[in-house]
């Protein structure tokens, strides 16, 4: 789709110009142009005087979406434990399933991971489709691409909700690719369109500066990935109990093209999971230097926590990208979360502002992360932390 600029009608009043808030648009012989710079927004048709700039009607449905029906969570598993963002997107695609009157079901894939059925109806899923074998013991690319593919084109799901996860930003826009649809990625909210009725996926775009809300009105299923962590998990109902329905896998060794030689397992501080964590200790530009970090790491090793870090650091090449927190990186929710020389720009509030204890150690009193925090410590991060490192031990020991 496409903005067009109809010559004849145009009067070069240049108002588009102007208005665009993209610098898309060029007079050239004194006629409106618009250039690779459009994203489609609209904003020129609204003032164009004379109705020279128009935007295609979007085209027919390339699906019969009345198909498809049912509300689907992918829930993703390392070694036979579900990770937390699926029972969060069963929580959220619960609201999404009563608001459009349809059941709402758990995909699981796995090698005997039948058991966690019980804990996908205690977060509210109806039913859970089960794929159950030897060759989806690890995730794998090609194996559970075929494998939800197959699913989809089986039982028509009017929605897809996927973790934005290393696994399901892979798996989500392989799976998209082969039914023919669109995948919103990163969604930090969830809701549904009063006017169509369709799925409103919100993402940040142009790198956080503003909220795009996204609609699939053609195309089924309507899917998205959503950051862990943005939604809480649903407190389980162990009562509630729902239909399982194994479904044989289709998929032959032939199918795979990578062979998993060995797993390697990452058990220092530095390579924890930020999305799993429960205390994770984030460190920013008033670290100083990278050096400094090491106190960052023994503090999070104390309390058996993660490393975290602010844009700014991650920037500055102090640590690597895997632990950015905030909008442009992770979003986390761990019980606590120790703010160290970070100033608290909005785009990191956004990535753990709904941690359930915040700590913020700044020496500038008028930070604003000191707004955010539950306790605040005013002072020097590389005096206070040595002290806070050695209290924590004494505390542990006395145990």
């Amino acid at each position: 789709m496409a903005v067009i600029v109809d010559k004849e009608q145009c009067i070069g009043c240049g108002a588009c110009v102007s208005t665009c808030p993209f610098g898309a648009i060029v007079m050239e012989e004194d006629k409106a142009v618009i250039t690779d710079a459009c994203t489609v927004c609209g904003a020129c048709i609204d003032v164009c005087p004379v109705g020279a700039i128009t935007r295609p009607a979007a085209g027919k449905p390339a699906a019969d979406t009345s198909e498809y029906q049912g509300v689907w969570v992918y829930i993703e598993q390392f070694q036979g434990k579900a990770r937390n963002v699926g029972h969060e997107l069963i929580g959220e695609g619960r609201k999404l399933a009563d608001a459009m009157k349809q059941e709402l079901a758990a995909v699981l894939i796995g090698d005997g991971v039948e058991a966690l059925a019980k804990d996908m109806f205690a977060s509210g899923a109806d039913k859970v489709y089960l794929i159950d074998g030897t060759e989806y013991k690890h995730y794998s690319t090609d194996a559970y691409t075929i494998a939800i593919t197959d699913l989809i084109r089986t039982y028509k799901p009017s929605v897809i909700l996927m973790g934005a996860t290393n696994d399901g930003r892979d798996l989500g826009p392989r799976v998209a690719c082969r039914v023919g649809t669109g995948l919103t990625a990163d969604c930090t909210n969830l809701g549904i369109d009063e006017e169509t009725g369709l799925v409103a996926w919100t993402r940040p775009a142009f790198g956080g500066n503003i909220m795009a809300t996204i609609l699939c009105p053609n195309h089924r299923p309507q899917m998205g990935t959503v950051r862990p962590n943005v939604f809480k998990r649903p407190e389980p109902d162990m009562s509630r109990n729902g239909e399982v329905i194994r479904v044989a896998g289709k998929v032959k060794a032939a199918d795979i093209r990578t062979k998993l030689i060995e797993i390697l397992s990452l058990t220092d501080t530095a390579s924890c999971n930020l999305e799993e964590a429960e205390f994770i200790v984030a460190g920013g530009r008033g670290m100083g230097k990278p050096e400094n970090f090491t106190l960052i790491e023994e503090l999070a090793t104390v309390l058996g926590g993660a490393v975290g870090a602010s844009r700014a650091a991650v920037d500055a090449g102090w640590k690597p990208a895997i632990h950015q927190v905030g909008q442009t990186g992770k979003t986390v929710a761990p019980k606590v979360y120790i703010a160290c020389g970070i100033s608290g720009a909005i785009q990191h509030l956004a990535g753990m502002s709904t941690s359930d204890t915040i700590i913020a150690i700044n020496k500038d009193v008028s930070a604003p992360i000191f707004k955010s925090a539950d306790f605040g410590i005013v002072g020097d991060v590389l005096e206070v932390l040595p002290v806070l490192i050695e209290e924590i031990k004494k505390l542990k020991q006395s145990c």
